[in-house]
Order: C-alpha cells, then structure tokens, then sequence
C-alpha cells in the first residue's frame, strides 16, 4: 500500500536569483504532526505565481521517494531531501507511470483526485541548482502531479493512501506528460485525454488545440526567404499617404524579380549608423501579392530613430538593406469568411491581404474593420475603397475617433471608437478567420469580443508591431528603460540583432544563452522551462544559425529558434 511519507510546505517569499528577484513558494519543508488540507491550500502553504501553480485543480503536488532515489542516481547527489522538488505530499508508492488522470485517492480525512502533471517550470532547477530540471523531469518520465482536494480534512505523515476510484480512460501522469510535451502524440491517446472530464481545464484546452492541428490537412512546408542575409534594395519611388505615413517602394539594384511575398508578411530593413551598430526594424509589406516592387509604409513616429531618417533622409535612388519577406501571419488560402480588423498604421498588413483578395475577385464573405483618428489620418482609404468595389460580398465599417468630429456619417461609418458589443454586433460568423494589427489594446478588445461571438482562439490571428509582451513568471521587476547595450566590455563573438527593440550587440561567452544576453540588454523575452520544453520563447530566426547547448525535447518549428538553450554561431538576427 501506498504511504504519505512527508507533508511539505512553505509559504511564498522573494529569493535572489542570476541579479533578479523570483517570488516563489518552491521553498517547502517537512512539518510534523496533522496539517489541515482546504480546497486551495494545505494550511502554511503558499503558491508565488497562481498562473502556473496553485488554484483548485494545482492544490497539491506529489512527488514519489522513488523518483528522488532516481535522481539522486542520475544527477550524483547525495543532498536531495523531502520537499526538494516542490511537492506537497512525498509519497512511497504512486509512480507516474501507474497513477492516472482522474484517479481519487484517500489520505487520513481528506480524499484528492488526480488533476495533471507538473508543469514543467524553470523554478524547480533553481531550487536544485540543477537548471536543467525542468527538461529532465519530462525526458525521464518523471514528472509528479497535481491533486484536486474532493474532501477537506487533516492529513499527516505516515497515513496509508488507499485508491477510491479509478480514473476514466486509464491514461497516466507519465503519458499525459509525454502527450503535451514530447514529439509525435499519440493520437489514440489524445483522443482518450479530451474525454477525462477530470483533467484540468488548462489541459484540456492544450489538448482540444493539438486535435485541432491534427485534424487539419498537413500545411504546405514554409517556402524558403527568397535570399539569405541582407539584400540591397533601391528606393524607386516615396509617396506621402497621409501627415505622418509615407511610403517606399522598392526592387532589386540588379533588376532581377523580386519574390513574391505572403499577403501579410513584413520586410526587416537595415539602416547603418556610423560607430554605432546598425539600427534595424520591420514593416509590414502593403504591396499587393507578386508586385513587381515591395512597398513598406512607415509611419514616423516623434522619437523614432529609423522612421525619422527613412521620412527625412531617404529619397528616390537611395539604397538600403533588407532581409527577405518573413512572417507567419499571412492570409490561409481557403473558403472561409474572413474579417481583416485594423487601427492606424496597423492597416498595411491586411491591406496586402486584401489586395489578394480583390486579385482573386474572391466570393469569400469580407468584413474590413478599421479605426482611425479621422479621415485626413487614414492611410489608403480610396485604396481599399476600390479594392472592396471589386469584392461582391464585403462588408465595410470605419470608425473615427476624434472628439467632436464634423463630417457627415453614413453607411459603415461610426464616430467613436469600437466596442466589445459592437464587434459581436458585426455579424462575423465562427467558422470566420479574422486577422488583427494594431495596438495590444486594440487586439485585445477585438479578440475577446470575437471569442464571445464564437470564434476558436486558433481562427484568431494577431500581428504585434514593436516587441511582444514580456512573460517572465515570478520575476517581480523586468526591468522599464529601453533595451540597451549589455553591461561590461562589448562582445567579440557574432553579431546579435533584436529586431522587434532595434538593437545589435556582440555575442559574449560571459552568456550561456541567447536569452540570457537579451535579458542582460532588457529585451522584452517570454520564457517558462529555460530549457526547450515549453516553447514559450519560440522566435522566428530571420538570418543566421546557432546550435543548442541543451537539445530541445522537440525541434521548434521550421525558422524558428529556442534562444532559452541555443547560442549563435554566425551573425544572427532574431525577431525579438
């Protein structure tokens, strides 16, 4: 029979970490006597990041003396000791290979129900010294779980732990692991996990995604950029679009085709700037798909260093350097009924994807959803107007938000800005792919009020101007000045370019990562394992190669890079 060998606890608390502060509560510790188990918490525990841990269905971790008689094998340790790895309740007995989602067990008064595993979290290789942990706690099939609390009441060490009820469809902690996080799922077993109605509803919804991708024809393989590195381009011509937009149409100095870009894709250009790196920053392409010239519009921003010298400096004739069109967010070449939703300079992505559409005269239902300050500052209005003449099922709604605006309304025209009701009032169909540029605010705003009206998260598609949104769980100050230079001597190794903050340094062995020089620079990173399990800071790699100091559990996806384990080995250019 099973035993509970410790109860462990801790409460949250601040802890040095690599020049950082993470609040965690990974800190347990064995206590003697009963403690009292409630529905969130054992009594004088504490949970730091209720994101990734804790809550009603993370009330309790277990963790089996097997696995640490495991560990302390594989990793040479001779210190491991209870409540090392996290968990709540060590156990003899209850192994992840045995232990199934939805199984109920009985512990002195209370009684649990098996909910997931562990997630994988860098926080347990800090609290082991050992940063590899989270890695190797899904490699090895070792994961520990969760346990939802059924029946609160007092447990204590040495209570027997008896089986109540076993869990619907048999599928274990060590495969359900392996399904959310190791290659090639088995789909029988996916099919299995979406009907454990115990499953955490965090899982069930990674779940429900893969089914999804899976059951989608397989995609075509990403057309490889049309050149590798930087290509000269010649300015051919410079249109003013509005009192801040203007813009730049481009082809080859040799006069050869350009290749065609994606309805959707941007174009990352290079600006040298004397003694200093280069500045670098992608646009968006407006152009129409399989022009004979690429057209950026940039809008100049007050304290923008490259859109003020293309505004000011670039003419007719000049040349600048750009990597090839990139970019995943791209119109689907399908049937379905699509939204293209905008606001400001936001517009020239999906004005590219409307450009195709007016190109194939398609019969797809279009809903175009763009917000503006007024009309004398929306760019491409007569442009769109005329692409949409040509698309016999379109729908057009504008929206101005200028206080005490005077111009007559009409059809489509809204003066004001929009709203959650008013999305969902659009009449945009769930089977819809809706496509979304502009600011964070925005896209939020729209993509909750189309999640409302029925649309699945995975028909959402959102392209992010500048850096994307930081996620780093537990770390209590990500730092608030613009990314920078890296502290101390500049290095000597690769070229190191962030292409989203605009910033080039030098690689440095003082860097184990990629990601540790970003976070040194403060360029904003996502990141969760630290070691090429969760994907969390999966970054399209625009140029260049690198090589993974710790091999990913699965490979990213094709152009992508893992800075969290990788390091450069040519001059690289990350979307970052």
């Amino acid at each position: 029979m099973a035993t509970l060998l410790s109860v462990n606890v801790g409460r949250p608390k601040d802890v040095r970490w690599r020049d950082r502060t993470v609040h965690t509560g990974a800190w347990k510790h064995p206590v003697d006597g009963p403690r009292m188990v409630r529905r969130l918490n054992i009594d004088g525990d504490g949970q730091g990041d209720l994101q990734g841990h804790g809550g009603e269905q993370r009330a309790v971790l277990v963790y089996q003396t097997q696995s640490y008689a495991y560990w302390r094998k594989v990793l040479e340790r001779d210190d491991l000791e209870f409540g090392q790895f996290g968990e709540n309740f060590t156990v003899d007995g209850l192994a992840d290979d045995e232990v199934c989602i939805g199984d109920r067990y009985r512990i002195g008064e209370a009684e649990f129900e098996v909910t997931q595993p562990r997630v994988t979290c860098y926080r347990v290789g800090m609290r082991l010294n050992e940063p590899r942990m989270a890695s190797l706690l899904v490699a090895h099939h070792r994961p520990g779980f969760y346990l939802r609390v059924i029946t609160e009441g007092r447990v204590r060490a040495g209570d027997p732990i008896t089986r109540t009820r076993t869990g619907r469809g048999s599928l274990s902690v060590a495969d359900t692991d392996a399904l959310l996080y190791l290659p090639d799922p088995d789909q029988a077993r996916l099919r299995t996990a979406l009907t454990i109605e115990a499953l955490s509803p965090g899982w069930q919804q990674s779940f429900q995604e893969m089914s999804h991708r899976l059951d989608q024809p397989p995609a075509p393989a990403p057309a490889a950029p049309g050149w590798r590195g930087f290509k000269r381009l010649r300015v051919t011509q410079v249109v003013p679009e509005s009192p801040t937009v203007s813009s730049f149409l481009l082809r080859p100095i040799d006069s050869q085709a350009l290749p065609p870009a994606a309805p959707g894709q941007y174009l990352t250009v290079r600006i040298p700037e004397e003694g200093r790196p280069d500045l670098v920053r992608s646009y968006s392409l407006s152009s129409a798909p399989g022009a004979a010239e690429y057209r950026i519009s940039v809008k100049r921003e007050d304290r923008g260093k490259v859109s003020t010298y293309l505004h000011t400096h670039l003419r007719t004739g000049d040349v600048i350097q750009a990597a090839a069109p990139r970019g995943t967010f791209v119109l689907a070449d399908d049937h379905t009924p699509v939204a293209l939703f905008s606001a400001g300079i936001g517009v020239t992505p999906v004005l590219a994807m409307l450009h195709q559409l007016a190109l194939e005269h398609s019969s797809r239902a279009v809903w175009w959803v763009h917000t503006a300050r007024d009309p004398g500052q929306q760019p491409f209005a007569e442009e769109a107007r005329q692409l949409l003449a040509r698309l016999p099922h379109a729908r057009v709604f504008i929206y101005y938000t200028a206080p005490d605006l005077e111009i007559a309304g009409g059809p489509g025209i809204t003066h004001g800005r929009m709203t959650s009701d008013g999305i969902r009032e659009l009449g945009i169909p769930a089977d819809a792919h809706a496509y979304l540029c502009g600011p964070e605010g925005f896209m939020s705003t729209v993509t909750s009020a189309l999640q409302r009206a029925g649309l699945s998260s995975s028909n959402i598609h959102t392209e992010v101007f500048g850096a994307l949104a930081a996620i780093n769980p537990g770390i209590t100050h990500t730092g608030s000045g613009p990314p920078h230079q890296p502290p101390g001597p500049r290095g000597t190794g690769p070229s190191v370019t962030f292409a989203r903050s605009g910033l080039s340094t030098g690689w440095s062995e003082r860097y184990a990562t990629l990601l540790e020089l970003a976070e040194a620079c403060e360029v904003p990173t996502r990141w969760s394992c630290r070691t090429g399990v969760c994907h969390t800071c999966a970054t399209p790699l625009l140029t260049g190669q690198v090589e993974y100091t710790t091999q990913p559990l699965e490979d990213p996806a094709s152009g992508e890079v893992l800075p969290c384990c990788s390091i450069p080995t040519t001059d690289v250019l990350l979307d970052l």
